[in-house]
């Protein structure tokens, strides 16, 4: 008789890391040699989408350059969590900046490379939110404006969450922060405030611009990787979800963040030289009450009462970015 062979996995789905996938099919992560460049030991939360974020990103760079990495980190959760004195998770070349300058430690590491000719070396800088669209944004638009070779990687999770969860210019509107409390006429963060630095690098026209999310590691990795062999000024925007923050529950981070990307509030898209070259279709369209009601920070949305008329302004910023990146087709 016939025999049919039997396959306990599934291509085409959410699933990474799967060792018994094709090699070309697996995540960096299931590979035996493995960068771990952030190693275990660091005191991140429970849940935390940023440590998951950096080591796929920092791990991917480093398969792409060959080991030939240097990374500069802004002050920051992630900074705090990987590096308490005198220890450190951290794996590679690594050195620690000042909040706003990450990106001109990096200028200065890529130029020194530069001069002792080390070409093989790839420079890589990395930050939160808060250190790249607030306190760092000066340092990052010179380094994108004098297209130095560079490789930026913003962590966002939409807050200043290491120092108390205050609002930053990424915190979405209607959400609830220590500076933006849920009271008032119109609780949490005002709509209309606010940058998106992605697009903000493309009006730059570097070379490479991208937005991932820790929902799609293989998506990540694909962008770190194709990033960090080009040159010039690069830049790659995270998605990752902080439980502390945004009062979700520490299993439900990779929820968080895919229904960000299916609601279409966190658009995945990808751009050279100011043009957009690439985006993620949405395979399961969902409104954005879905991704809202996990989070407690938009609990004020829900409670006495559902504010119909705010909930519909947040669909409406979802409508808006599916339509202007065609993220249904």
């Amino acid at each position: 008789m016939p025999v049919t062979e039997l396959k306990f996995y599934q291509t085409g789905t959410f699933t990474i890391g799967n060792r018994l996938l094709g090699e070309e099919d697996r995540a960096g992560q299931s590979a035996a040699n493995r960068a771990n460049s952030l190693n275990c030991g660091h005191r991140a939360c429970q849940g935390c989408g940023e440590a998951l974020g950096a080591r796929y990103a920092i791990d991917a760079a480093i398969r792409a350059s060959k080991g030939q990495l240097v990374v500069a980190n802004a002050t920051g959760c992630l900074e705090v969590f990987s590096t308490p004195y005198p220890e450190s998770s951290w794996q590679i070349a690594w050195m620690h900046s000042l909040f706003g300058n990450a990106a001109a430690v990096a200028t200065g590491i890529a130029a020194a490379m530069k001069v002792k000719g080390r070409n093989d070396v790839r420079v890589l800088a990395q930050g939160g939110d808060g250190g790249t669209t607030d306190i760092g944004f000066a340092c990052l638009s010179g380094m994108f404006e004098r297209n130095d070779d560079v490789l930026y990687v913003c962590y966002d999770n939409e807050g200043y969450m290491n120092t108390g969860v205050q609002r930053s210019s990424a915190t979405p509107p209607a959400a609830r922060t220590a500076t933006t409390p849920a009271m008032g006429v119109e609780p949490g963060n005002r709509f209309g405030q606010g940058k998106s630095i992605p697009l903000i690098a493309m009006a730059h026209q570097i070379p490479f611009v991208a937005t991932a999310s820790v929902a799609n590691l293989r998506d990540l990795e694909d962008k770190i990787e194709r990033a960090t062999l080009m040159r010039g000024a690069r830049y790659v925007h995270v998605h990752v979800p902080c439980p502390l923050g945004w009062g979700s529950e520490p299993s439900d981070t990779i929820k968080v963040a895919r229904l960000a990307v299916e609601t279409g509030l966190f658009p995945l898209f990808e751009a050279e030289f100011g043009a957009l070259s690439g985006h993620t279709a949405i395979r399961r369209r969902v409104p954005v009450e879905d991704y809202l009601r996990l989070q407690k920070r938009f609990a004020h949305l829900f409670r006495p009462v559902v504010d119909v008329a705010r909930i519909a302004h947040i669909q409406a910023i979802a409508d808006h970015n599916i339509e202007r990146f065609d993220l249904l087709n």
